[in-house]
């Protein structure tokens, strides 16, 4: 039995959370927009497919993995590289201002850089679980592999994450000591 999608509704209500799914498994920013349109098209193209037997998000961010999946394995043509960022929103809607602003500019490009660092089946256990706090159980359902397959993926996506921040803050390190 399939469950009829009005996929308007569907946009609507999960814009955002496609968005920030695509965008913690490793699309960047610059291209989220256009990889949304692309979830939303195969929404439209499947939305007869849809049983209804897990929960519509645990559907929708399956499409999210693959798309974003099929994103990392063009990423290597892309040619553009994003130089400057603007300053996201604080929980109140206002810029940060200075020190707050440069700190939290450079935590996210640290975060950011750390994750690109794990294939896309580990960062996405890793982000599910670490930043979006959801429970094993639902993890499993939404890449679609066992409860044992998350835990193996999250030890070994913390191990990588751990490893890489170390090597970007030593980098870091080197870099500021060789500015006058």
């Amino acid at each position: 039995m399939t469950v009829s999608l009005d996929v308007r509704v569907v946009f609507e209500a999960h814009f955002a959370f496609v968005w920030r799914s695509l965008r913690r498994l490793g699309v960047r920013e610059s291209d989220v927009d256009d990889a949304a349109q692309e979830v939303f098209v195969i929404v439209y193209r499947k939305r007869d497919e849809f049983e209804g037997r897990a929960r519509l998000t645990t559907w929708l961010y399956g499409i999210c993995f693959r798309v974003a999946s099929d994103y990392q394995r063009r990423a290597h043509v892309r040619r553009e590289v994003v130089t400057d960022e603007v300053p996201e929103a604080s929980a109140e809607g206002l810029v940060p201002d200075g020190e707050l602003a440069v700190e939290m500019r450079q935590a996210r490009t640290l975060l950011d850089e750390a994750l690109d660092t794990l294939d896309v089946d580990k960062r996405a256990v890793f982000v599910l679980y670490e930043l979006d706090e959801l429970p094993v159980d639902e993890i499993a359902a939404r890449v679609s592999v066992p409860a044992a397959t998350v835990y193996s993926r999250l030890k070994a996506a913390r191990i990588a994450f751990d490893r890489a921040v170390q090597r970007i803050r030593i980098r870091l390190s080197h870099e500021a000591r060789r500015q006058p």
